[in-house]
């Protein structure tokens, strides 16, 4: 079983985060969230291990609150 990194670990995050952007760009808000629950259940399965996912949930809730 891993842990969640939550450390930065991508070579190029600002090319990472400019390429989830522009994919929503022209998307109706209706094709946007279709879209993120995709993306999160396409990385979710390529993570498959479900207590990282879980704590992959519980980070991202809690960010909400900060």
């Amino acid at each position: 079983m891993s842990t969640l990194k939550s450390d930065l670990n991508l070579a190029s995050p600002d090319d990472i985060y400019n390429l989830i952007v522009d994919a929503h760009k022209s998307l109706s808000r209706e094709q946007s969230e279709k879209l993120n629950a995709a993306l999160v259940l396409l990385l979710a399965n390529h993570v498959g291990d479900e207590a990282v996912i879980r704590a992959a949930v519980a980070a991202a809730r809690k960010s909400l609150s900060a």
